[in-house]
C-alpha cells in the first residue's frame, strides 16, 4: 500500500495541436527514424550472415551516429538522444527475440519497419533535445519544444504531477500525441474503508464481485462489427497504393480506435469504482496470452495429413469475446489506480475457482451445470456461478494475507 508520502510512477497522455508546418516536420521526423531503425537492423543481419558470425550491440551502433549525423543532414536535424532511444528500442526488440527462443516459444525475428509500423519516437531525458514547457495557470497555453519541430501546442486537460523523465510524440491516424513518463508522482492515499472484494471477470459481465455486484460489458466490438465490416470492405476492393487505399485503411484505423478507446474508458471507470470501495481487491492470476491461444491441431492416427475437429471454432467466438471485454486493459487499470491509491490487489491460482463449493468444498465440474448457474452436486449449494467463482476467489485471498501476516 501507498502511505504518507509514497510516490508512484504514472504516465500522461496529451493530444497535439501542431501546425500544418509542424506536422510535415514531425512526419518526416518519423520517417527518418524509422529509416535509421531499419538500416541498424540490416547491419546486425548482415554481420550474423558473415561466416564470422559478428554480432553488433547497441554500443557499437551508437558510437556511429556522430559519423552518420555528419554525413547525412536529414538524420543531424533531429535530437541525438531521440536517435539512440530508436537503437535501445532495436535493441529491445532483439532481446525480446533471444529471451523467446531460450524459453522454447516460437519467436518473429525483428522486422523492418513499414511506413506504417513506425509511429512513435521517445527521448530518454527531458530538456536533452525537447523541453516540456508546462503552464498550470495557463493550461492554454502549454507547450513541448521538439528538435526540429519547434514549439508544439499542448491540449493539456490535466495538471502533471511529479518529474518529467521521458517524453514520446506518437501519431495515430491525423492525430499526434504527447506521451509524458513521470517519476515521484505523489500518491493520493483515500480512507480506509475496512472492506475487502474478490473479483471474477468474465464475458457475460466485465467484473462480477464476491458482494453479487455486477459491472457490465457493452461488448464495444460487436456493436462496432458492422461499421468495421463495412470499412474493412471497402478496403479490399481498393487498388493497392492508390489514395483511396489509403484513405480506406485510415476508415478502417478509425473505428478499431474507437473500440480501444471505449474499452480503455470502461475498464478506468470500473476499476475506479471498485478501488474507492475496498481496501483489498482480490484477482485470479490469468494467463490471458495463453488463454487466448488457437487450440492445438489434433493429427488423425488413422490419415496422415488429416486432423481429427479441436474444437477450434468454439475457442475463435470465445477468444473474440475475451478480447472485446478487455481482461488485461481493466487490471491494468485496477493495479495502477489501486497503487496511487493506497489499496492492496492480492492475485490468487483461478484453478477450481469456478468449481468450488464455498459451503462444502466439493470440487466437480458438474457443480457449474450451465454458464451462469452454480449448483453444488453434493450439499445443494446454488448461486450464480460468477458470484459464486468471486466469493472463492475473496476467501483464497485472505487466506493467502493470513499466512503472510503469520510468516
Amino acid at each position: 500500500m501507498a502511505k504518507g508520502n509514497a510516490t508512484v510512477r504514472r504516465t500522461y497522455r496529451f493530444l497535439l495541436r501542431p501546425t500544418a508546418r509542424q506536422v510535415v516536420a514531425l512526419t518526416a521526423m518519423l520517417d527518418d527514424h524509422r529509416t535509421l531503425y531499419n538500416a541498424a537492423l540490416q547491419e546486425r543481419r548482415d554481420a550474423y550472415a558473415h561466416p564470422s558470425k559478428t554480432r553488433i550491440r547497441y554500443g557499437d551502433q551508437s558510437a556511429q551516429l556522430k559519423e552518420i549525423r555528419a554525413c547525412d543532414p536529414d538524420q543531424a536535424r533531429w535530437s541525438f538522444s531521440s536517435q539512440q532511444a530508436t537503437l535501445r528500442r532495436l535493441t529491445l526488440a532483439f532481446e525480446a527475440f533471444f529471451r523467446r527462443v531460450k524459453g522454447g516459444e516460437t519467436p518473429g525475428y525483428p522486422r523492418f519497419k513499414g511506413a506504417g509500423w513506425f509511429d512513435t519516437v521517445t527521448w530518454p531525458v527531458d530538456n536533452d533535445g525537447c523541453r516540456w514547457d508546462s503552464q498550470p495557470e495557463h493550461p492554454t497555453r502549454t507547450f513541448v519544444r521538439l528538435q526540429g519541430a519547434g514549439h508544439v501546442k499542448v491540449h493539456q486537460h490535466r495538471p502533471v504531477r511529479g518529474r518529467v523523465k521521458t517524453l514520446s510524440v506518437k501519431r495515430e491516424g491525423a492525430r499526434w500525441h504527447l506521451i509524458l513518463s513521470c517519476d515521484d508522482v505523489p500518491a493520493k492515499p483515500l480512507p480506509l474503508t475496512g472492506a475487502v472484494v474478490g473479483i471474477d471477470l468474465g464475458v457475460a459481465s466485465l467484473v462480477t464481485d464476491s458482494n453479487g455486484e455486477h459491472y457490465g460489458n457493452p461488448r464495444f466490438l460487436r456493436r462496432s462489427a458492422d461499421r468495421l465490416a463495412d470499412a474493412q470492405r471497402d478496403l479490399s476492393r481498393r487498388r493497392r497504393g492508390s489514395q483511396r487505399r489509403r484513405g480506406a485503411v485510415q476508415r478502417v484505423a478509425a473505428v478499431s480506435r474507437h473500440v480501444a478507446r471505449q474499452r480503455v474508458d470502461l475498464a478506468n471507470k470500473t476499476a475506479n469504482a471498485i478501488v474507492a470501495g475496498h481496501d483489498l481487491i482480490v484477482v485470479e492470476k490469468l494467463n490471458i496470452k495463453g488463454m487466448v491461444k488457437r487450440a492445438r491441431p489434433k493429427p488423425d492416427p488413422d490419415s496422415a495429413g488429416r486432423f481429427l475437429p479441436n474444437g477450434q471454432a468454439a475457442k475463435s467466438g470465445l477468444n473474440t469475446s475475451m478480447h472485446d471485454a478487455g481482461w488485461g486493459v481493466f487490471l491494468h487499470a485496477l493495479r495502477a489506480k489501486a497503487e496511487s491509491a493506497g489499496r492492496l490487489v492480492v492475485e490468487v491460482n483461478p484453478r477450481h475457482t469456478s468449481q468450488r463449493c464455498p459451503g462444502c468444498g466439493h470440487v466437480a465440474a458438474e457443480n457449474r451445470p450451465t454458464q451462469a448457474r452454480f449448483l453444488c452436486v453434493r450439499c445443494g449449494h446454488a448461486a450464480h456461478a460468477d458470484v459464486n467463482a468471486a466469493v472463492n476467489i475473496l476467501r483464497a485471498g485472505l487466506a493467502l494475507q493470513t499466512a503472510a501476516t503469520s510468516s
